[in-house]
């Protein structure tokens, strides 16, 4: 192969905006929109976070004993995260079909979360934890409600992302990993927020933090 025909055999790039996608408008714009998603989906999580602490100094609150699967379904959570890190470093590298395989396997964790979250929500509503009566109650199922919906966008955005794993070629396929990777740490930073809100802050702690007796 001569020097011109080399010259013309394109660069596959490894920029912010993806492999094969640095300088490319659509892919850049999408990462942006992810951005603002995010963005908007902290603010919202925050301001319900926000209305649980106020709500906390209620004379009618009571708080919840966390049951064990929540801490199976942070696991896998996590798992998911650190599998899909791992499968758009592999498809950067061109490793194929070990990103596939990493990819899969993070799908399944995703799935796996939300069926112990499922499995949390029975084991509280054996020991009659409702909805109503505590408000600990329906903060408990509103906010792992709403996270548990974000985490179900960002499997149907894994499973676009899976079937057509086979056709993309090793830009287009990282590209797309490193997206769903971004989402689903911003899953699991969510989580660990709320798990640890649900879990362990008390309005004891509430007003040692605001400096109130």
């Amino acid at each position: 192969m001569n020097q011109a025909a080399i010259l013309k055999v394109p660069a596959v790039g490894y920029g912010k905006s993806g492999p094969g996608f640095q300088g490319d408008r659509r892919g850049a714009a999408i990462s942006v929109a992810l951005w603002l998603f995010i963005g908007v989906a902290t603010a919202l999580f925050l301001l319900f976070i926000a209305a649980y602490v106020m709500r906390m100094d209620a004379s009618d609150w009571s708080p919840l004993a966390m049951p064990w699967q929540l801490w199976l379904s942070s696991a896998l959570l996590a798992l998911a995260s650190v599998l899909l890190q791992l499968a758009a470093r592999a498809a950067s590298v061109l490793l194929l079909q070990r990103a596939r395989t990493r990819l899969l396997a993070a799908g399944m964790c995703g799935c796996a979360f939300l069926i112990v979250q499922w499995w949390g929500w029975l084991a509280l509503q054996a020991i009659h934890v409702t909805t109503t009566g505590n408000p600990a109650g329906s903060f408990f199922y509103l906010l792992t409600a709403m996270h548990g919906l974000h985490v179900a966008g960002g499997l149907v955005a894994w499973g676009i992302t899976a079937a057509g794993a086979r056709r993309q070629d090793a830009g287009r396929l990282a590209w797309q990993i490193r997206l769903c990777a971004r989402y689903w740490h911003f899953l699991l930073a969510v989580w660990l927020l709320l798990f640890a809100v649900l879990g362990w802050l008390t309005p004891d702690v509430v007003r040692m933090v605001c400096g109130v007796r």
